[in-house]
């Protein structure tokens, strides 16, 4: 393995370089996200650069299974999983696909991940809980992907937050995954150049899901809350909203503004909102860093304040920022 800074300038630079390809790729082919009325930009923009991130990730991830061993199962299921989820994200950024459909196939990319996480581990409970993993974080990834660095930025959060329990391959992973995240960020904040589209929010959504799992699969149980704490303002944001619109009847998976980022945006702007997320999943990380040796009923609570903490500002803001 080469050194960590080489290995993060390395992979740092690859997806910067992909990012402009996969840039100069949809102006020519038109492959634009044009604004509109549940949309959060105001021009027309390039879409599909989360391609570049996924070809670093996935080139990384094959590098680092091919020196694990025969046994390591679970990147015989993260792999196929990766390029399945951001497959059907990339066809959709060029053709809009029935949303039913996008499930369906992140589905089979989920229980990729689940056989591999069943067959790592012989048990039934770690390949339920990546199967679930994957759905939840792949769209969750999706909806909170509106606005300029915000899914990127939280994505570098996690990773950083994973790289500190993880071991081994999965360790190296998650770094990659921090540098693809550093490459993206110039070419999408403060100013969007190029989104991530489909492909870029649902391969987020996965591998972070992947390195959930390979945590999970070595962390003592006392510390699995550990890995709800870096995931918490996305989660509730999304967790929140949805259940709100589907309480209301309205259509819960078309596309909508009213996620508190959304809201906030409007009033503050994009780099705004993003750096207030941003500072709240760094407190997470910080927290995720201090406790893995703390005994459970520290784990516990800490996840309990930090998702009861994360509620009470999603509903105090929610009703300033409306009603400001």
């Amino acid at each position: 393995m080469p050194s960590l800074p080489v290995w993060l300038l390395l992979l740092t630079a690859g997806t910067a370089a992909g990012t402009w390809l996969a840039r100069r790729y949809a102006l020519r082919g038109n492959l634009l996200d044009q604004p509109g009325e549940r949309r959060s930009h105001d021009v027309a923009t390039p879409r599909g650069g989360g391609i570049a991130i996924v070809t670093v990730l996935a080139a990384a991830g094959l590098y680092l299974a091919l020196g694990a061993g025969a046994m390591d199962l679970l990147w015989w299921g993260f792999l196929p999983g990766l390029l399945i989820v951001a497959g059907v994200g990339w066809w959709d950024d060029h053709r809009p696909l029935s949303p039913w459909l996008r499930l369906l196939v992140q589905a089979v990319a989920a229980l990729a991940l689940a056989a591999g996480a069943g067959g790592q581990s012989g048990q039934v409970l770690p390949a339920i809980l990546a199967f679930g993993t994957a759905m939840v974080l792949v769209n969750v990834w999706n909806f909170m992907d509106g606005i300029n660095g915000l899914a990127t930025s939280q994505a570098a959060l996690v990773a950083l937050a994973y790289a500190g329990l993880l071991m081994g391959g999965w360790h190296w992973l998650a770094f990659a995954l921090l540098a693809a995240c550093i490459g993206f960020l110039p070419f999408n904040f403060p100013r969007a150049r190029i989104f991530l589209g489909d492909v870029g929010s649902g391969a987020l959504g996965y591998a972070l899901a992947g390195l959930a799992t390979a945590a999970y699969l070595v962390l003592p149980p006392v510390s699995a809350p550990l890995l709800l704490l870096p995931l918490c303002a996305f989660l509730v944001d999304a967790g929140f909203t949805l259940l709100g619109r589907m309480l209301r009847g309205e259509r819960w998976w078309t596309p909508h503004v009213g996620h508190l980022y959304q809201i906030g945006a409007r009033r503050f702007g994009h780099a705004a909102v993003t750096v207030i997320y941003m500072m709240f999943g760094g407190v997470t990380l910080l927290l995720t860093y201090c406790l893995p040796d703390a005994g459970s009923t520290a784990t516990l609570g800490a996840a309990i304040a930090v998702y009861g903490s994360g509620w009470a500002l999603w509903f105090v803001l929610r009703r300033g920022w409306r009603g400001g």
